[in-house]
């Protein structure tokens, strides 16, 4: 799923269109949301049913986006952020109970079991056979919040889109 963020008015090619799926949205939306009076313009950032700005609320935020871009603002929650990502604990994998050997049906009829690990996996979890391929042998995972990006350059190419479109609807 994602979110096309739809320019009512684009002043240019690149006001007509943008689009994050959810794993890039979320994060970005939610850093505006967090950061932006105006934002409050938006009935539902985290929704596709048609919200949005009008072109003034539009114009505005990608200024703001734009200003805090160039004045480091954004590297620096962008910084923070991956920082946070970073230190969230590993969890036991679901798949494999946490053993690193799936051994459930579909695990079985994949040969994992008796599969021989990559060389650098089998020093680190001290077995040369057997894996899953949800954490690779590992028996942890990252954080689910760990699937969710937060880059400068996505909050920039959202600045550039904000000020040609003449407001937007995200659907």
């Amino acid at each position: 799923m994602g979110m096309d963020v739809y320019g009512k008015n684009a002043k240019t090619e690149k006001g007509e269109y943008f689009r994050n799926n959810v794993w890039w949205w979320r994060p970005l939306a939610s850093f505006i949301e967090d950061t932006y009076d105006v934002a409050a313009n938006c009935e539902d950032w985290h929704s596709n049913s048609g919200f949005g700005l009008d072109e003034e609320d539009s114009y505005e935020l990608g200024t703001l986006l734009q200003r805090d871009v160039d004045n480091g603002v954004v590297s620096a929650y962008e910084k923070k952020y991956n920082e946070y990502i970073a230190s969230l604990p590993l969890n036991d994998c679901n798949y494999c109970d946490g053993t690193g050997v799936r051994t459930d049906e579909v695990g079985v009829e994949m040969g994992m079991p008796t599969k021989e690990l990559d060389s650098t996996i089998a020093v680190v979890v001290g077995r040369t056979h057997g894996t899953c391929n949800a954490c690779r042998g590992l028996g942890r995972n990252e954080s689910f919040e760990a699937s969710y990006p937060f880059t400068t350059e996505n909050v920039m190419e959202f600045a550039s889109f904000l000020k040609d479109s003449g407001g937007f609807s995200i659907c």
